[in-house]
């Protein structure tokens, strides 16, 4: 069972880790030291149900569905176009540190809504977490599949508060005016080419 939770552990990093939209948002959060725990805690939670769901049936009935797989493909190009025009507006704009600063403040209401939006709305989220991981986990027997589940799950769990607690135990430097409009700059450019690359499969099929 141990190495079937590590098997769990080590894919389910792997899964997590290419997700811009979800660790982007999680480090902004950390740099500014703005609700950075409550983006930290849904995304985990929200991973921890959707793997659930994978391993235990869910990814063999989001296959089936044609139809749901488009609408989910191009609803993520949209959100991911969004997500990275923004980030490209903000690292091109012309604001004194302390006034940059001040813009990317959000209310708790405000970071609940936007981590809901991009883990939700983020099609690898269902692409990889849900469907790779769960097609994954359901190739073991009935009573392997917790253990690999949970394995999953304590990834994503250390993964997101790391990067929370991380990014603002380092916020004096990460929340530089220079340092925040390179991060702002790579997370636009890679959130439209995961746009592209999207639009591109939803085309092919």
């Amino acid at each position: 069972m141990l190495m079937i939770s590590l098997q769990g552990f080590t894919l389910g990093l792997a899964m997590i880790i290419p997700m811009g939209a979800q660790n982007a948002f999680v480090l902004t959060r950390g740099i500014y030291r703005n609700h950075h725990l409550l983006a930290a805690t849904l995304c985990c939670f929200c991973d921890l149900v959707l793997i659930g769901i994978g391993v235990f049936g869910g990814a063999n009935l989001l296959a089936a569905s044609p139809l749901g797989l488009q609408l989910l493909t191009w609803g993520g190009v949209l959100f991911l176009s969004w997500f990275g025009i923004r980030s490209l507006g903000s690292a091109w704009q012309r604001q004194r540190p302390e006034q940059a600063a001040s813009s990317q403040l959000m209310s708790a209401q405000g970071v609940f809504a936007m981590t809901l939006g991009v883990t939700l709305l983020n099609p690898h989220v269902y692409l990889d977490t849900l469907m790779l991981l769960g097609s994954f986990g359901s190739q073991f027997e009935q009573e392997q599949r917790p253990a690999f589940a949970a394995g999953a799950m304590l990834a994503s769990i250390i993964w997101f508060y790391s990067l929370a607690y991380g990014a603002a135990a380092l916020s004096p430097w990460l929340a530089r005016g220079r340092v925040q409009q390179g991060i702002d700059g790579v997370v636009g450019i890679i959130m439209l080419v995961l746009a592209f690359m999207l639009a591109r499969e939803g085309v092919a099929r």
